[in-house]
C-alpha cells in the first residue's frame, strides 16, 4: 500500500493525474487507417485510444499494428489504408482502470503500458494517466520529500 505522503507528493490532486478526454488524441472506430496514420505521424504517437460514436473505448490503434495490416512478405501496401477501418485491426485488449481507480493498480499497469485509459462504469472515455505524469510525480518526490518530512532510519531489531 502507497502511504499517505508519498501519494501526496506524488500526485498534486487526482484531477491533475487524469488527462481530460478532450485534452487526448484519438480517432474513431469507423475512421480509415489513413485517418489513424495521419494522427499518429503528424502528432508522434506510439498508439492512440479508439472511441465508438458514443465516446465509449473501444481499442488501441498504433503505427505497428498499421504497418502489419498492410504489409505482407514482398511489400507495403499503402493503396489499402483508405480500405480498411481502425476497427477492423485495433488492438481490443487495452488497460484500463475506472474514474475511482486505486493509484498502486495504476503503478503497476503503467510499468508495461506508455498510458492507461480512464473510463467510467458504462465504458464512456473519460481520459489517461500517462507514465509521463507518474514520472514527474516520482521527481517531485526525490526533489521534496526531505524538504518536507523529517527522515529517520528506523533501528532494526535482532530476533
Amino acid at each position: 500500500m502507497i502511504g499517505e505522503k508519498v501519494k501526496k507528493l506524488l500526485i498534486e490532486s487526482e484531477t491533475t493525474l487524469v488527462k481530460p478526454a478532450e485534452q487526448v488524441a484519438v480517432v474513431g472506430i469507423k475512421n480509415r487507417l489513413n485517418h489513424a496514420l495521419l494522427l499518429l505521424t503528424t502528432d508522434k504517437y506510439a498508439v492512440v485510444p479508439v472511441l465508438d460514436d458514443q465516446s465509449k473505448m473501444r481499442g488501441l490503434i498504433s503505427m505497428p499494428t498499421i504497418m502489419q495490416t498492410i504489409m505482407d512478405i514482398q511489400d507495403v501496401h499503402f493503396e489499402k489504408l483508405g480500405d480498411i477501418e481502425v476497427g477492423e485491426v485495433m488492438d481490443r485488449d487495452f488497460p484500463y482502470v475506472l474514474e475511482d481507480f486505486e493509484l498502486e493498480d495504476v503503478l503497476h499497469m503503467l510499468v508495461d503500458n506508455a498510458f492507461i485509459t480512464v473510463v467510467d462504469r458504462e465504458g464512456y472515455f473519460k481520459g489517461i494517466i500517462t507514465r509521463s505524469e507518474i514520472l514527474k510525480g516520482t521527481n517531485r518526490i526525490a526533489h521534496e520529500f526531505e524538504k518536507k518530512y523529517i527522515v529517520k532510519e528506523k533501528e532494526i531489531v535482532a530476533q
